[in-house]
């Protein structure tokens, strides 16, 4: 359908099916013309390409991916949404809306259902309110996808693409570095949206590890690490860990000299390899 991105047509349409925006659902619709197809074409769709998407609003993005990827299927949490983008989506054949939630879908079963032979990357335009929650499943998942591409609050995709050990870093950074190398790709300013979210946006690129970076004997206990070193970032790591961890100062300061880690050091300051090796020392591997 022809201009997805007009306002006037995009309230027709919803008009048309009745449909009210949720605020507790985080919408906010893609509107900017030059957006979805830089996103689409950046997120690795093409020939011989299947596509996940998350999110498709009422289908800007879904069109743009449609023309290049091989299949997309569009996973919808809204029901409200479906016939409209049984309307907007009409052209395309390649397409298929599945009315779900991205957090509960089995998402190795899908890929097996639907892309066989192709090669797959995941393309979403994210509710702020779900970022972490949502990349952080599809990236434990550990799927069989070259990428995942999201649209994020701005101030979420400098944290997750800021450098491990530095100041911007947290534990969000730390754990897409485990399992991708994180990619800013271009900014989205608020105005490219329907309604106009009080914030901009970015769009990132996870490119997916082929193997982690780090060896880690326990991958549970290692993001148990992470999280309670930032639980409390403030802190040095003597006391964050102490505190998140329940292990006695003693132990822990003696495990932390052992992997070369100073006690006194705030989590913001460690790299993914002092996080592993702290992991491994913990579970007698160090």
């Amino acid at each position: 359908m022809e201009k997805l991105s007009n306002i006037s047509n995009i309230k027709s349409i919803l008009s048309r099916h009745g449909f009210t925006f949720s605020k507790s659902l985080g919408q906010n619709f893609l509107i900017n013309p030059s957006v979805c197809p830089r996103m689409a074409a950046e997120c690795g769709a093409g020939a011989g390409v299947g596509v996940i998407e998350i999110g498709p609003g009422i289908g800007v993005l879904t069109c743009e991916l449609a023309r290049l990827a091989d299949k997309v299927v569009s996973v919808e949490l809204d029901k409200r949404l479906i016939p409209v983008l049984d309307e907007t989506l009409a052209e395309f054949d390649n397409v298929k809306i599945i009315n779900d939630d991205a957090l509960k879908v089995d998402f190795h079963k899908l890929i097996e259902d639907e892309f066989k032979g192709m090669s797959v990357c995941i393309c979403a335009n994210l509710p702020y309110y779900i970022t972490s929650p949502v990349i952080m499943r599809l990236l434990e998942l550990k799927l069989p996808i070259q990428a995942i591409t999201v649209m994020v609050q701005k101030e979420a995709a400098q944290r997750i693409c800021a450098e491990v050990g530095t100041r911007q870093s947290s534990a969000l950074t730390v754990a897409v570095n485990y399992y991708a190398k994180a990619q800013l790709l271009f900014n989205v300013s608020s105005g490219s949206f329907m309604p106009a979210p009080k914030v901009d946006s970015a769009v990132i690129r996870l490119n997916i590890n082929k193997t982690p970076p780090v060896y880690v004997t326990d991958e549970e206990l290692l993001f148990k690490i992470i999280k309670a070193a930032f639980g409390q970032r403030r802190k040095t790591l003597s006391n964050s860990l102490g505190a998140g961890l329940n292990i006695e100062k003693t132990k822990l300061n003696a495990m932390l000299e052992s992997s070369g880690i100073p006690a006194n050091y705030r989590a913001e300051q460690l790299t993914l390899q002092n996080f592993a090796s702290l992991c491994n020392e913990m579970t007698g591997e160090g």
